[in-house]
This record gives structure tokens, sequence and C-alpha cells, in this order.
């Protein structure tokens, strides 16, 4: 498995490749991440639990490039914002740890502060 540096790494060879980065401005590359989670949310759109759970079986791979796409996104505005992502990461599952401490949480929906 590619490392997420390798994974960015080729992002930015292919943008730079196609002279893209005039157009990926902070702005537009926000909309085209947000563009491409609502195309992984057309997957499920209208669909009962019973019917998504056919549908991924037979639509596993068209899934998995909309994620995709929205890992591109992800990748690219890290990389332009000069962010660590697996940083950010790792300090978001700590916040979550103790936003829903497993005592609390476990086998509960509710957010946080209703816990």
């Amino acid at each position: 498995m590619k490392t997420l540096a390798e994974l960015t790494e080729k992002i930015i060879a292919f943008r730079d490749a196609r002279d893209w980065q005039q157009f990926h401005n902070h702005k537009d590359t926000a909309i085209s991440l947000l563009l491409e989670a609502a195309e992984v949310l057309e997957h499920f759109q209208w669909k009962s639990k019973e019917e998504i759970d056919d549908y991924v079986k037979s639509h596993k791979e068209h899934v998995g490039e909309e994620l995709a796409d929205v890992l591109y996104w992800v990748l690219l505005m890290s990389h332009d914002l000069n962010l660590d992502i697996v940083g950010a990461f790792e300090k978001k599952m700590e916040q979550n740890e103790k936003k829903y401490p497993v005592e609390k949480a476990k086998g509960r929906h509710e957010k946080y502060n209703r816990l």
C-alpha cells in the first residue's frame, strides 16, 4: 500500500504535468472536494438499506472511484495549504476519543453534548 505522501506526490505530478495549478485556488479546490463527496452520496440516494447493501456489492468499483476522487482533493488541498493531514487526523481522533468515551458512547448515536 502506498503512503499518503506517495499518493500526494502522484497527484502533484499529475496536476503539474497538465499545468492545472493555476486553476486550483483554495476556494475551487474546496468546492471540488464537496462536489466529489456529493457524488459519493448519489450512490446511496433514494435507496433502502437492503437496496444499498445489494447496490454496493454490484457497484463497489464505482463507489471506490468516487471515494478516490474525494481522497484526491483532500490530499491536494492538504498539500496546497501546507497542512499535515496525518497530524490533523491524529489530533482529531484524540479529540473524538475525549468527546466520545467508550463508556458513554458505545452503541449510541447521540452527539457528544447529549451523552
